[in-house]
């Protein structure tokens, strides 16, 4: 079992990424797409004559299409070797990417500082998560090769955690250890034993080398006490569900997936 095609969204300055995402390909033998997608922002400033609205368009163009082939160029270079394909569009990156997402298995995003929040130049992690149907997986800011060795599933009983689980399978079954966490409050440590019990118990009829843990704690603390454990059994991969939902058109993400993609160290695979 493994991914047979990733998606990854290309841009000038997302070497980290893109090189994350061509080591992931070679190792799982997979086909590589990367998709260019940028849009211009609209005018904010008015000229009754239209001329500033003409002259600005015409240079948004021009950047947008300089940024795409910048960001060819560097597909191309990370690619290179690999069974791979090139798509550009003229759109916002995040929908843009939700819709090439039907012809891969896995997304590849993130690599980059948290520096660019444009949604006409850069894809919004938590509407991608929520909204592609594709498990996403997204790469630190400083890029690096997922080894997926020791792998941490962050476990809560709902259909979130178990489609991210079955998403992350392909990664899950190389590993030479996983551990299946579950954070609950310390009234609910019984439940939560039998949970994770299940969950590794079945992770190891897939063969993959999973073992149940529980942590007492609270909710707002998860997303730390995660990280932590991650980093003390020294996991390079979180799996984790990907909570939010939209109102007025403005994300709302769950605290754990807010943490995990704003503060982990480790490639974090999010399904929703």
């Amino acid at each position: 079992m493994t991914y047979k095609t990733l998606l990854v969204h290309a841009q000038p300055q997302a070497e980290p990424r893109l090189q994350a995402a061509a080591a992931l390909a070679r190792k799982c033998g997979a086909r590589l797409i990367g998709l260019g997608a940028e849009m211009f922002e609209p005018l904010t400033m008015a000229d009754p004559y239209g001329f500033a609205s003409a002259d600005w368009l015409t240079l948004m163009r021009e950047q947008i299409e300089k940024d795409l082939e910048l960001a060819e160029q560097a597909f191309e270079r990370s690619a290179e070797g690999l069974d791979h394909e090139w798509r550009r569009v003229v759109d916002l990156p995040t929908p843009s990417l939700a819709r090439a997402a039907r012809a891969a298995d896995l997304i590849v995003a993130g690599g980059v500082p948290n520096r660019d929040r444009s949604g006409y130049r850069s894809a919004d992690l938590g509407e991608l998560i929520v909204t592609a149907g594709r498990p996403v997986l997204v790469v630190p800011p400083n890029g690096g090769e997922l080894s997926g060795q020791r792998v941490l599933v962050a476990w809560k009983d709902t259909r979130e955690a178990r489609r991210a689980t079955l998403d992350a399978l392909p990664l899950l079954t190389r590993a030479e250890e996983v551990r299946v966490v579950a954070v609950v409050p310390e009234d609910q440590t019984e439940a939560g034993q039998f949970q994770v019990d299940e969950v590794a118990a079945w992770l190891r009829r897939h063969g993959a080398p999973a073992k149940p843990q529980v942590i007492a704690g609270f909710d707002d603390e998860a997303g730390a006490q995660i990280q932590l454990l991650a980093a003390g059994i020294d996991a390079d991969l979180i799996v984790a569900g990907g909570y939010g939902h939209s109102r007025f058109a403005e994300w709302l993400l769950g605290g754990v997936t807010r943490t995990l993609l704003t503060d982990a160290a480790q490639f974090v695979l999010f399904s929703h």
